[in-house]
């Protein structure tokens, strides 16, 4: 199922100011649940079964250790570590799974195509395309790094801590320049932020799945604020 542009980011906007909301009682909690639930099937619908697995046990983890195994109450150093971990796991992981599908299921001539319909400016969406394309490419460029170092040998397991990160981060923070003027170039020479209108191949239009979710998330949202602050 492929989803319009503006409805992804209009379902990053409305899970980023849910979770920023407290839940109190078990009717929000629900809530929550359910938008969060939302981006994890659609990663599965996309055929993204490791990264959906991978953030509902994340998720699924936390929850379970702050409801039912730790507490306020609780003492001790590791039980303080887990209560923080694992309140800002519940807190901040749907938005950054929200946000992790939008930026590895959207192609940027649709992400421009979007922004040019929603009239941002050029230098806001070329911006922003810039920088979903450039954290999927550290990833890729820190594990060519890793394996390279891993076949000369340095590993956690050598005993040379330090060694190993300086041999990691070192490449990767130029990678990272490198990276940012090639990308800024790339954007330059496509035409992004040109004088002209730029066109596009992509034709965007909302479908009957955009339509529902977005009426989904905004019930959602209304029902979550109605019943937290005015009821």
């Amino acid at each position: 199922m492929r989803l319009d542009p503006r409805t992804k980011l209009y379902m990053v906007f409305v899970v980023s100011l849910i979770v920023m909301m407290s839940a109190t009682t078990p009717f929000l909690w629900a809530i929550r649940l359910s938008i969060t639930l939302i981006p994890i099937i659609l990663m599965i619908l996309e055929k993204k079964y490791s990264s959906a697995l991978k953030f509902l046990l994340a998720y699924a983890s936390a929850l379970v250790l702050t409801f039912y195994f730790l507490s306020e109450q609780s003492e001790g150093l590791i039980a303080s570590l887990l209560i923080g971990y694992c309140g800002i796991v519940v807190q901040f992981m749907p938005a950054i799974i929200t946000a992790w599908y939008v930026v590895r299921t959207t192609k940027i001539g649709e992400f421009m195509s979007c922004m040019q319909k929603m009239h941002v400016p050029d230098g806001i969406a070329v911006s922003l395309a810039v920088v979903m394309r450039f954290f999927p490419t550290i990833k890729e460029e820190y594990s060519s790094i890793n394996d390279a170092m891993r076949m000369r040998g340095v590993m956690l397991g050598g005993g040379n801590v330090l060694r190993m990160f300086e041999f990691r981060m070192i490449p990767l923070l130029f990678s990272c320049v490198n990276i940012g003027e090639e990308l800024s170039a790339a954007a330059i020479t496509r035409g992004l932020g040109g004088e002209n209108k730029r066109s596009s191949l992509i034709e965007l239009k909302l479908g009957l799945a955009d339509y529902l979710l977005m009426a989904f998330l905004t019930a959602s949202t209304v029902i979550f604020v109605v019943y937290k602050y005015l009821l």
